[in-house]
């Protein structure tokens, strides 16, 4: 496994990360925790989840997973997005973070977490509460380093000048939806990202599963896919999408590697790409997914892909999780 720096700061993380959207939902509690072990044991360091994954399930199966083994990873969390109706349920307010990082702390059996991340732009709390209670919770040594999610980049630039006139900590990393099939991060986050030294965690990589070129222009899909176990994925399928992950394919055939591994690689080689995170329902996906690490693209394949998705750098984002006004 290699390993990069999140951003500008010191901490090294794994080039792939496991994402962990799928346990507690799509990956029951034994699978979930074969996948983690198995993911230590192969060198990734970084373990991503959020307070809202299968209703909380996920950082209750991944605190059980980690018991002994806490200091061999890099731990991510979220909060912000709505936990319920009522009017302190959601936001990045001091009220409602607070509340979120003691149950995630709780969940994960852990006294801190290694990346706290805002899991989306709040516009009804000045970004100074959410700073300063970031700030707090970092002296407090509940928090390493923070990090922010569906930003914009102007949202994401004002916030680093806050940190900046306060003292306070600075965003390390941002998590956006990012891959062959959704490159509209290139526009301004990616060029903020890179003159900033924040770290791109692209989330989305193989675009639910697009990418790996199950998907076919007559409807069908494998039993264990995305569409199959969470039919609402079904909004993001379309045929301009299904043909470049069948594009994808037939280069990954010509490449001797996967149409999943391919896309991974080519968004490991990404400017301010610091860890990509992939989600896994199984062991054998994962191991499949480690092989990108190592996977070297020519000049002539790097075109190429860039060729066959450059659409994909306009419209609308494959993903964005906002908050109302």
């Amino acid at each position: 496994m290699n390993y990069r720096r999140l951003g500008n700061s010191g901490l090294r993380v794994s080039e792939l990360g496991l994402g962990t959207n799928a346990f507690g939902k799509r990956a029951d509690r034994e699978t979930s925790i074969r996948i983690i072990d198995f993911a230590i044991e192969r060198g990734i360091n970084f373990i991503d989840t959020a307070n809202i994954y299968a209703d909380t399930e996920s950082e209750r199966i991944i605190g059980e997973a980690l018991q002994g083994k806490r200091s061999k990873v890099v731990l991510a969390t979220k909060g912000g997005l709505p936990r319920g109706s009522g009017p302190n349920e959601s936001g990045s307010s001091r009220y409602h973070l607070q509340q979120e990082l003691e149950e995630s702390l709780a969940r994960l059996q852990t006294d801190y977490v290694d990346l706290y991340q805002i899991h989306t732009f709040d516009p009804n709390t000045p970004l100074e509460e959410t700073l300063r209670f970031l700030d707090d919770m970092v002296r407090a040594g509940k928090i390493r380093y923070i990090g922010a999610s569906n930003y914009f980049a102007w949202e994401l630039m004002k916030a680093l000048s806050i940190s900046e006139a306060k003292g306070f900590p600075r965003f390390v990393s941002t998590q956006v939806s990012y891959s062959l099939a959704d490159r509209t991060p290139e526009h301004e986050l990616a060029l903020l990202c890179l003159d900033q030294g924040v770290g791109i965690i692209p989330y989305f990589p193989l675009a639910g599963g697009i990418l790996s070129g199950k998907y076919s222009l007559n409807g069908e899909a494998p039993s264990d896919s995305r569409v199959v176990t969470d039919p609402n994925f079904a909004r993001f399928l379309d045929e301009g999408r299904i043909t470049l992950g069948q594009q994808v394919s037939s280069m990954a055939e010509a490449s001797g590697c996967t149409a999943s591994v391919l896309s991974l690689a080519w968004l490991m080689n990404r400017p301010a790409v610091s860890t990509v995170i992939v989600g896994a329902t199984s062991t054998s996906q994962l191991e499949d997914n480690i092989n990108s690490v190592s996977v070297k693209l020519s000049e002539q394949v790097m075109s190429q892909l860039d060729e066959i998705s450059d659409t994909y750098r306009y419209g609308k984002p494959f993903a964005w999780y906002r908050l109302p006004k």
